[in-house]
């Protein structure tokens, strides 16, 4: 009973010690000015009306597109009015496909039109189309097990949704491996698991040596439809028509905005997230949302005349749907260049939607942690707090492969893949609470790791 007591009272000591070590990073100031951001943030119409804007103004902002040249060109003088210490372009060379029109029609056993949208980097298929029989696979598996039976034929990939990691690999690369077997084309199942007649696209890989295939996605519902004919023994047949086509390299931005810091003016924290979109919707929750509420985070720390001791810099990457150029020429200049990689103090991200904030994912020092869980607690106001282990994003990736500490946003994202990379991410699918939280909470954590003293450690 004495060992219990004295391994109870030693658990407790340590718990001490740690929560004090925690507890000593944040001044009343620090606080104050926190509290004065959640404030601010919460209270404010400009961010929504900003994102509403962009949304039904430019449209999607697909990579290539004028709708996105123009959306930058709009948020470069939006920025230029909100007095940060400088504005830029960063010249990003992007792909440039074009989805072109496009059908799907099941022809046999009876007609029907199938909404589908091609893949980003799919090719087209041969004038006129491509007719064919359909042989129906859930997995990799099940198309080995009939792989004598695919050449000259179509082959639809009806994987179900269990996670976005899991499944999206059909999509990925699911060309590859029915063109091996001798298919004219490939179809999936949407990479989601919810619809209303709502085809993803998405982007997608072909292979060096392997034949490329017009590649795209039909509805949740008409694959669950096919594969029950399938099963029946029906024969099935559909024709797939698409224009796609991929024109030369076109030279787009980055947007970069930053707020010279007070005291350590070389240390940058850096915020943001991917203001490309794909071709369909509007790109609010994927990711103009993620980008604006970057953007308003550090705007309002303007607004109110905070002025924290190291540089806060957003960055608003270009490409990253499909080609992640951005966020790699941003890393390749941040190294070679203007050469503050080490003075990268923390990257952080938001592309996960801006539904109801959670907190954030980090990955970084266990030091980072403790201080990171402290700024947490003044989000109790919000329930927007909490610090886990582990996360990031794909445009801060680059930089914390090079050793930058990173946190991407966490929302309660239940039905972010409901909508993602569908005609349906549109402004009506958010809610303006929930958004200017996302806000707020990227404020508060941008703004305190950017002026405690301590610098947070790798």
């Amino acid at each position: 009973m004495k060992h219990l007591l004295l391994s109870a009272l030693l658990c407790v000591l340590s718990l001490t010690a740690t929560q004090v070590r925690a507890q000593d990073v944040l001044t009343p100031s620090n606080t104050e000015n926190i509290n004065d951001l959640v404030e601010a943030a919460v209270s404010s119409d400009l961010a929504w009306n900003r994102l509403s804007y962009m949304a039904d103004t430019f449209g999607p902002r697909f990579s290539g597109s004028h709708n996105l040249e123009d959306a930058l060109d709009w948020i470069i003088q939006e920025m230029e009015k909100d007095g940060f210490d400088k504005v830029w372009a960063q010249p990003v060379m992007v792909p440039n496909w074009v989805r072109g029109e496009e059908k799907a029609t099941l022809v046999f056993p009876r007609e029907q039109d199938l909404p589908m949208l091609g893949l980003g980097g799919s090719v087209a298929t041969p004038e006129g189309g491509i007719t064919a029989d359909v042989v129906v696979v859930k997995s990799f598996e099940e198309l080995e097990k009939v792989k004598d039976e695919v050449k000259g034929k179509i082959v639809l990939f009806n994987a179900e949704f269990t996670s976005y990691g899991r499944t999206v690999q059909y999509r990925m690369n699911g060309a590859i491996e029915a063109a091996k077997l001798g298919a004219v084309a490939s179809i999936i199942r949407s990479v989601g698991p919810y619809s209303m007649q709502t085809p993803h696209t998405g982007t997608m890989n072909y292979e060096d040596g392997v034949k490329k295939i017009p590649h795209a996605a039909i509805t949740v519902e008409d694959a669950m439809m096919i594969q029950r004919m399938y099963d029946r023994g029906d024969a099935i047949k559909i024709h797939l028509e698409m224009n796609a086509r991929t024109l030369p390299d076109f030279e787009s931005r980055n947007i970069i905005a930053e707020i010279k810091g007070t005291e350590y003016p070389e240390e940058i924290i850096v915020l943001g997230g991917h203001i490309d979109s794909w071709d369909v919707g509007q790109g609010v929750m994927d990711d103009g949302g993620g980008s604006i509420a970057a953007w308003e985070a550090v705007r309002l720390m303007i607004k109110n005349g905070i002025r924290p001791k190291r540089t806060v810099r957003v960055v608003l990457w270009a490409n990253e749907e499909n080609g992640l150029r951005g966020a790699t020429e941003y890393h390749r200049w941040v190294k070679e260049d203007e050469k503050s990689l080490d003075d990268h103090v923390l990257a952080m991200e938001s592309d996960a939607g801006v539904f109801d904030p959670i907190g954030f994912g980090f990955t970084g020092s266990e030091r980072g942690f403790e201080i990171l869980t402290e700024i947490g607690q003044t989000l109790n106001s919000i329930e927007s707090g909490v610090v886990t282990k582990g996360g990031g994003g794909a445009d801060i990736g680059p930089l914390m492969n090079d050793g930058v500490p990173g946190m991407g946003l966490v929302v309660n994202g239940e039905k972010y893949f409901w909508y993602h990379h569908t005609a349906a991410d549109t402004m009506d699918k958010l809610d303006k609470d929930d958004f200017n939280e996302c806000v707020a909470t990227m404020a508060a954590f941008a703004y305190a790791v950017a002026d405690i003293d301590e610098r947070l450690p790798r």
